[in-house]
């Protein structure tokens, strides 16, 4: 199966699969509030997952199993028998389950009790041992699981692969996360844009060095960890031989158990997901990564972590966050600077933005501090602009940075910005405010013109006739960076004389004003040339003056269109008046005048 159809594939196994899940939830009602069903059916999901997982090998492992279980140690025995890192015990499963509707609860608690340690802590971390009794209570746990049994719900991994299963969970996840108005910020990452991300970062890499150790992969904010398995898939293609090892940090512990729980399944080690708040609670902290790929949540106050952001902004260098802080209003350039910290030397980033972090903040400000880090160590290689309308929850403009503290010499003490905002197809059938896809066709033009590092339009003509472009503009450095200079004016006497004190002028604070100069121009040379004319009197205030850096995206590529000649539109609107007039008589007839 080709890119393009794994990305439409996606679609269908989202609509089919989390429907039908949805619709268990239905049995919930009365007994859950409608915000509540998560508690119930995201455990349930993953416990079904496990179960169709260990289906073919149940009988293997219940003989195994009566053969060692008076010895201390047999996990190692029951996980070769079931194929996998955990198993389960029981002898129950959900077709034995649904046979005997009398015992439903503890039959039930006997299957989930036979499961290893390892997934029985992935369910005590999202709550499900109260839920057994509550749904006992409410009379409903039977029928859950009686639907559950049905043949469309069979989600064995050779019918539904980890991918398209961690975008089933988050379908899932984003609709109860809806229902209960949780936080916009945390957006759903579709495989088209994961693979153009995956793309930026192996562009020229080599994994053909067999003596080469493995390459090492983190996402700071994972969800159900699709970037991770989305990379690998990628790396993979790249060279089959190729070993990339997956690390990752969920604060939802929903998600969280769902990364875990798809860890378990494709035989990594569990131990590399991570609970926790990357901000106060970084799980990491002594690693070092290959590759950092991340969508952290942007819009989303750090108010709860500021006590403990703030004391690590104190540390200076020794902290993740020395080197400046965002607003409180929006955390996304922590996860900028937690990523940066996580990069090896050679190390290279793809984090998704919105369009603040290009601009936010005057020169002086945390915001602006990052971003002078960033510039100043020649560690920002490009920043593409995906299309509008991407992601299933938002359809606002985003931006995908490319970090690199190895940039290649040709890339030195530059910045590609790739407007890819009108390269894209556009879907079928949207799904939720996703309506376009990055298809094969797009992804290469973008890769293409990162490849190139040029300035340089690209045009590609797709097979229904569209033709897609996509602009890419080198920019220095030093041209994104500016000096905010602070120019004061002499209060004057009742004669119109500058005012002294001590011999120096004294400034009239309110014709105090500012001017950025760009950082490759002479100041006293900008101050002779723009303020000097219009104010004879003025000086520059040198102590107050501040580097700043922002990325002027909209306007680097904006294109000024003449405007249409005003009796061309008059003529227009005359032709329209007439059409309607026109339409009007057909419709009322000349009686109607």
């Amino acid at each position: 199966m080709n890119s393009n159809e794994k990305i439409q594939v996606v679609g269908t196994n989202i609509g089919e699969k989390a429907n039908l899940i949805w619709n268990v939830a239905n049995s919930l009602f009365g007994a859950y509030k409608p915000h509540e069903y998560g508690l119930v059916i995201l455990p349930m999901v993953v416990i079904k997952r496990f179960h169709d997982c260990l289906l073919p090998t149940q009988e293997k492992v219940l003989e195994t199993y009566e053969k060692v279980k008076q010895l201390a140690v047999k996990d190692g025995f029951l996980r070769k028998a079931s194929g996998y890192r955990f198993y389960n015990t029981s002898k129950f499963t959900f077709e034995k389950l649904k046979a005997d509707p009398e015992n439903i609860k503890p039959n039930f608690e006997d299957y989930i009790n036979g499961f290893s340690d390892n997934v029985i802590d992935i369910l005590a971390n999202m709550g499900f041992f109260t839920q057994i009794e509550r749904m006992t209570d409410a009379g409903v746990l039977y029928q859950v699981i009686s639907d559950f049994c049905k043949d469309d719900a069979d989600m064995d991994p050779e019918r539904i692969s980890a991918i398209d299963m961690g975008y089933v969970f988050e379908n899932l996840v984003q609709r109860f996360s809806e229902s209960y108005n949780e936080e916009a910020g945390a957006h759903f990452t579709s495989r088209d844009i994961i693979y153009l991300m995956c793309d930026l970062l192996t562009t020229n890499a080599d994994f053909s060095d067999e003596d080469a150790p493995a390459k090492t992969v983190y996402d700071m904010a994972m969800g159900t960890s699709q970037m991770l398995t989305c990379m690998e898939e990628r790396v993979k293609a790249l060279d089959n031989t190729a070993d990339i090892i997956c690390y990752g940090q969920e604060i939802n512990p929903f998600t969280f158990g769902i990364a875990k729980a798809d860890m378990l399944i494709r035989g990594g080690d569990p131990e590399n997901m991570q609970f926790g708040n990357t901000l106060n609670d970084d799980k990491f902290s002594s690693y070092t990564f290959d590759y950092v790929i991340s969508n952290p949540p942007f819009g989303i106050d750090w108010k709860r972590e500021a006590a403990d952001v703030e004391a690590e902004h104190k540390k200076g260098d020794a902290g993740r966050f020395g080197v400046g802080l965002p607003a409180k209003s929006d955390g996304q350039m922590l996860f900028m600077l937690n990523g940066l910290s996580k990069l090896k030397d050679t190390g290279r980033m793809a984090i998704i933005q919105n369009g603040s972090s290009l601009f936010t903040g005057d020169a002086g400000s945390g915001q602006s501090e990052i971003r002078r880090y960033l510039i100043e160590n020649d560690w920002l290689d490009a920043i593409v602009q995906l299309p509008n309308d991407s992601f299933y929850n938002t359809g606002i403009a985003t931006y995908v940075w490319i970090v690199t503290k190895d940039k290649p010499e040709s890339h030195r003490e530059q910045v590609l910005l790739i407007d890819a905002s009108q390269c894209y197809e556009q879907r079928r059938k949207p799904i939720g405010n996703k309506r376009v896809d990055i298809t094969e066709d797009c992804r290469n033009l973008i890769i293409g013109a990162y490849g190139d590092y040029i300035t340089h339009n690209y045009t590609h003509k797709l097979a229904n006739g569209t033709e897609i472009i996509c602009k890419a503009k080198v920019m220095d450095a030093v041209s994104l960076g500016y000096n905010k200079i602070t120019i004061e004016s002499p209060q004057l006497d009742e004669n119109g004389k500058p005012i002294k004190k001590a011999k120096k002028l004294v400034a009239d604070t309110s014709k105090r004003d500012t001017e950025n100069v760009p950082l490759d121009e002479d100041i006293d040379a900008y101050f002779e040339r723009e303020v000097l004319p219009y104010r004879p009197n003025a000086w520059i205030d040198r102590n107050k003056t501040k580097v700043g850096y922002e990325i002027p995206f909209t306007r680097t590529f904006y294109e000024y269109k003449e405007l249409e000649p005003a009796a061309d539109i008059a003529k227009r609107i005359e032709k329209h008046e007439h059409s309607m007039m026109e339409k009007l008589h057909e419709l009322f007839g000349n009686g109607g005048e």
